[in-house]
């Protein structure tokens, strides 16, 4: 048995969830969501959680099993807290802006970077930080990934665009060898 997959998941009271054959549904206070399961994964709601149950033992049935119960996982937290990333620009002359659905980025390049996102994913400046939210996880982190990219933090000097807790690992710069040699002046 999946040692994630066999936990049940705790609806709290404002969630609603509707399991219709291979979709179900999930509503709560910040918005819904829905995702289709995969043949033999089934879904049953009992006494305030959901309990997710596989048909068989065949392997490809096994792997979905914990992977499902995650995603759902991730669907009530979603409608009820949401998600959030927090992205940090370093460097001089680095900044962001916000232009309608899209963050304009100014990171070093001889032109601006535009970067849209989705409507309902929500993006906030502040100072040198980028905070994306959103009910959907994947949503969020594929939009902070996207944005991200667009400058990947060097490591020499530290400069671009990390997320908040990321740790760069620094090289050394050149040094002057200091070989005894003269020089051929």
């Amino acid at each position: 048995m999946s040692k994630i997959g066999k936990l049940p998941i705790q609806l709290p009271a404002s969630v609603t969830v509707n399991v219709a054959g291979d979709k179900i549904g999930v509503k709560g206070p910040k918005g819904e969501l829905a995702m289709e399961l995969p043949a033999g994964i089934t879904v049953k709601q009992e006494d305030g959680a959901l309990l997710v149950a596989r048909a068989n033992e065949e392997h490809a049935t096994r792997a979905l099993h914990g992977l499902v119960r995650s995603l759902l996982n991730n669907l009530v937290e979603g409608v009820t807290a949401g998600f959030a990333k927090t992205l940090e620009i370093n460097g001089v002359g680095y900044r962001a802006e916000l232009k309608g659905q899209s963050l304009v980025l100014h990171i070093g390049f001889s032109h601006l970077v535009e970067v849209p996102f989705p409507p309902d994913i929500d993006v906030k400046l502040d100072k040198n930080q980028i905070i994306i939210s959103g009910i959907d996880k994947q949503k969020v982190g594929q939009v902070a990934a996207i944005i991200r990219s667009k400058r990947p933090p060097e490591p020499y000097k530290g400069k671009g665009i990390k997320y908040l807790n990321e740790v760069i690992r620094r090289k050394a710069g050149k040094t002057a060898a200091a070989t005894g040699k003269p020089s051929a002046a």
